[in-house]
């Protein structure tokens, strides 16, 4: 058996960009290589190979190689449906990587990945119970219990983004009507925003957009929010509402003592965080019964989800592929 590294390398593949991380057994990054995401299943695989190869070379030799991927990933590490991964439905990751590379291939989620990052080395750390909620262009969600992340019966659990809040409300990118997504997202904040607007409000923000409400995005609302524009206040505290909303399904569901909020929104986490937990309170199930769930923001930024596939690699060592995945349940 070889000896051990203690390193590891982890690639998260983002839909126009992708991060691949090199790790040591402390969790720190060593080095890094941001690349364009590719369309197409062989482009994306060629990527990731040579992202690997690269991050390989520099280290001399790694344990093992994570790939956090946007989409529902079976317990074989194949890739079943990535909305955002043009050509890569169905894609076996995990076989056709391991074709290419002598250590163990760990394929997951990048949400789940995200959250064992996020478990191991960020704000979750010493929960064993505990929910992971990115809030960028969609949501992403991963549960956390006993100490290992959760996917289901088919590696498609934690898809709480696509609980319906709103029955009549608008189309999801996943076909169905109100999902928690389309309130609580980026694009739900500017979908909000852009109804605001419509009623002949608006304020700082339409000056932002010009004569074109559809170019705005979640940030001018949070840019406009800051510099203390009432409209654009109101528009977050109501946004807010949905985030609880969908926090607090999930609390009645799962019971976590921890949720940690991360994802581009939440670099406004003074702005966002503060009204989300003033909502959240009145909404968990038996409220007052029962320990305090507490909201925090994510530690770990946009690495997490590379930095946790690295890591989930690095532990995989020399196990077998069942071992490998013994984080993730």
């Amino acid at each position: 058996m070889a000896e051990r590294s203690g390193l590891g390398v982890g690639v998260d593949i983002g839909g126009t960009k992708s991060l691949g991380v090199l790790v040591d057994d402390q969790g720190e990054v060593l080095a890094e290589s941001r690349v364009p995401t590719p369309d197409g299943a062989s482009e994306l695989l060629d990527m990731v190979a040579a992202v690997v190869a690269e991050l390989t070379e520099l280290a001399g030799a790694v344990d093992g190689v994570g790939v956090g991927v946007p989409g529902i990933v079976d317990a074989e590490g194949r890739l079943r449906y990535a909305p955002n991964l043009v050509g890569a439905d169905e894609l076996a990751v995990r076989e056709l990587l391991q074709l290419r590379f002598d250590v163990p291939i760990v394929v997951a989620n990048d949400t789940d990945c995200a959250a064992w990052a996020e478990h191991t080395l960020g704000a979750a750390r010493g929960h064993g119970e505990a929910m992971l909620v990115t809030l960028g262009t969609g949501i992403g969600t991963s549960i956390i219990v006993d100490g290992r992340v959760q996917l289901g019966a088919n590696g498609f659990a934690g898809e709480l983004g696509h609980h319906v809040v709103d029955p009549v409300g608008v189309e999801c990118s996943c076909g169905n009507r109100g999902c928690w997504e389309t309130k609580a997202s980026a694009t739900g904040l500017a979908r909000l925003a852009v109804e605001t607007i419509g009623r002949g409000r608006g304020g700082v923000l339409k000056s932002l957009v010009a004569d074109d409400p559809s170019s705005l995005r979640g940030e001018h609302v949070t840019r406009a929010a800051r510099e203390g524009d009432q409209t654009a206040i109101e528009i977050i505290d109501e946004f807010a509402g949905w985030v609880a909303l969908g926090l607090a399904n999930g609390v009645a569901i799962l019971d976590p003592s921890l949720i940690v909020v991360g994802g581009g929104l939440v670099a406004e986490h003074e702005l966002l965080l503060d009204p989300v937990r003033s909502r959240f309170d009145g909404m968990i199930f038996a409220n007052g019964h029962r320990p305090q769930v507490t909201i925090v923001p994510a530690a770990l930024g946009e690495r997490a989800g590379a930095l946790g596939a690295a890591v989930l690699a690095r532990d995989a060592g020399q196990a077998t592929h069942s071992e490998a995945q013994g984080a993730l349940r």
